[in-house]
C-alpha cells in the first residue's frame, strides 16, 4: 500500500472510532475540548499531506495513540473504567494489584505519548530538518518535552477560563503536581522508545555498511 492509501486508511479508521465514541459521551463539553485538539491535528496532517507523509508504521503509531485518546475523551480521562474491564475480562483489579488510589488512565496516555510519538517526531526531524543519528533523536525528545509543556499550558488556560467547569478536562484528581508528573511520564516514555529503537537502528546501519541488508 502506497503512502497516500495508507494515510487515507488510517484516517478512515480514526474517523470511524471518533464517530462511534461521539455517541453519548460521559461529559459532552469535555469531549468537545478533547476533540478540538484532535481536529486541529488531523487538519494539519490533511493540509500537509502532499508535502509530507509519514511512514506506514508511524501512521499506525499516531492512530493508536489517537484511538486511546478518544477513549479518554468519551469517558473523560479520570473516569475510564479500565479497572472494571480488567475485573470482567481477567478477574482481578489492576488498581488493587498496584495499590493505586486514583484512576491512572491519564498517566498511561502521557507515558504512551512519549513511547508512541517520539519516533514519529524523529522521522519528521530527519526528513524535514535533515537531522541524522543522535541529533534527530535528541530533537524529537525535545519536541516531546515542548509539546507536553504546551498542552499543560492549554489546560491551565482552560482552567482559568472555565473555572470549576474545567475539572473533568484537567483530570488532576486533586493532585497539585499532576502537570509535572504528566510531563515527566511523557519524557520517560520518549526515553524508553529511543533506547529500545537504538539497537535496531544500529543493526540496520551495520547491515547497510556490510551489504548484508
Amino acid at each position: 500500500m502506497d503512502a497516500r492509501k495508507t494515510f487515507m486508511a488510517y484516517t478512515a479508521i480514526l474517523l470511524v472510532v471518533m464517530a462511534a465514541l461521539a455517541v453519548s459521551p460521559v461529559e459532552r463539553e469535555t469531549w468537545l475540548m478533547e476533540n478540538a485538539v484532535v481536529a486541529l491535528f488531523l487538519a494539519t496532517l490533511w493540509a500537509t499531506r502532499r508535502w509530507f507523509r509519514f511512514s506506514a508504521g508511524n501512521y499506525g503509531l499516531i492512530t493508536l495513540f489517537l484511538v486511546l485518546h478518544e477513549i479518554g475523551a468519551h469517558y473523560t480521562y479520570s473516569r475510564v473504567p479500565y479497572d472494571a474491564w480488567a475485573r470482567q475480562l481477567a478477574g482481578f483489579s489492576i488498581d488493587e494489584l498496584f495499590g493505586w488510589q486514583r484512576n491512572q488512565y491519564d498517566r498511561l496516555l502521557h507515558l504512551l505519548y512519549g513511547v508512541l510519538l517520539v519516533l514519529t517526531l524523529r522521522e519528521l526531524c530527519r526528513r524535514v530538518a535533515g537531522l541524522r543519528g543522535a541529533w534527530a533523536g535528541f530533537f524529537a525528545f525535545a519536541l516531546i518535552l515542548a509539546s507536553s509543556m504546551i498542552y499543560e499550558l492549554i489546560e491551565w488556560g482552560a482552567a482559568v477560563v472555565l473555572g470549576d467547569g474545567s475539572d473533568l478536562f484537567l483530570g488532576t484528581q486533586g493532585d497539585p503536581w499532576d502537570a509535572q508528573k504528566d510531563m515527566a511520564l511523557a519524557l520517560l516514555g520518549a526515553l524508553i522508545a529511543l533506547a529500545l529503537a537504538a539497537p535496531l537502528r544500529a543493526a540496520r546501519v551495520r547491515r547497510a555498511v556490510t551489504g548484508n541488508g
